[in-house]
């Protein structure tokens, strides 16, 4: 019997292609320097399909507290003090956090880092990013009723008992020929 070979470069390719689709797609990662009483904003354009959209933040060399929000572009356009009502995702003010938000559909999401009370700027690491195998894990699994499920398991039986019934006179048909 012909042994074969299985190249590992053959296989390269599919496991490329299955890692860059799982993996998450970086928008930032940088420093970002956040004035006293102001903030700064991200803007993460979803075109394609929806996304699991996660930001980090860390205060870095011990500055000041400062929060990171998640909304809309048009909420963050509109006037008036302090952050509108429509906030997607926020985190507590703090010198590090992280929030998560499955966004369902296309369109333009601001990230904000906000240094409201901050004595002093705020140097802050951000790190933001996209999955989209998080954001759609697929299908909802539901359950049969209780009647399809007796029908499915009685018409099962009536199969598997016909074909081995079928089988079985075709065996012993043959066996006395």
């Amino acid at each position: 019997m012909p042994t074969r070979k299985v190249h590992s470069a053959l296989l390269l390719p599919p496991l490329l292609v299955a890692a860059a689709v799982s993996a998450p797609l970086e928008l930032v990662n940088e420093l970002v320097r956040v004035p006293s009483g102001e903030s700064r904003s991200v803007q993460v354009v979803l075109k394609q399909q929806p996304a699991m959209v996660s930001a980090e933040y860390e205060v870095a060399g011990g500055g000041p507290e400062v929060r990171l929000v998640l909304l809309r572009r048009g909420d963050l356009e509109r006037p008036g003090n302090g952050l509108p009502e429509s906030v997607l995702a926020a985190t507590a003010p703090a010198t590090a956090g992280r929030l998560a938000y499955a966004a369902p559909l296309r369109g333009v999401l601001t990230v904000v880092l906000d240094n409201p009370t901050g004595s002093q700027a705020a140097a802050v690491h951000l790190h933001v990013f996209l999955d989209f195998a998080k954001a759609n894990p697929g299908p909802q699994v539901s359950r049969l009723s209780t009647q399809r499920q007796v029908t499915v398991i009685a018409l099962s039986f009536v199969v598997f008992f016909a074909i081995v019934t079928y089988t079985a006179r075709r065996l012993l048909r043959g066996i006395r020929q």
